[in-house]
């Protein structure tokens, strides 16, 4: 049997909004981590999607200096969601 490893767990709820971190399962295979991530997180609520990643291929910011990192240009406002304006008659931005 292959070596189990953890799995990151990402749902969706309906249509149209994102997938959010709802949790991690172990499992061998892919397969097996969306079956367990299926009974595991959708006894829970509606879900119309699931999304399993493997812990081991993500990426963090670590221990890097928040300043430089995070730092949004001021002459790229344009990057906020506060610079558009949201058209009349969207429900889910």
């Amino acid at each position: 049997m292959d070596k189990w490893k953890f799995w990151e767990v990402f749902a969706r709820q309906q249509r149209g909004v994102s997938h959010r971190h709802v949790g991690s399962v172990q499992a061998s295979d892919a397969e097996m981590a969306l079956s367990h991530a299926r009974d595991i997180f959708t006894r829970r609520g509606d879900f119309v999607s699931l999304w399993v990643v493997a812990s081991e291929n993500l990426m963090t910011s670590g221990d890097v200096p928040q300043g430089p990192w995070f730092e949004t240009a001021e002459d790229k406002r344009y990057r906020h969601a506060t610079f558009y304006e949201v058209p009349e008659g969207v429900k889910h931005l």
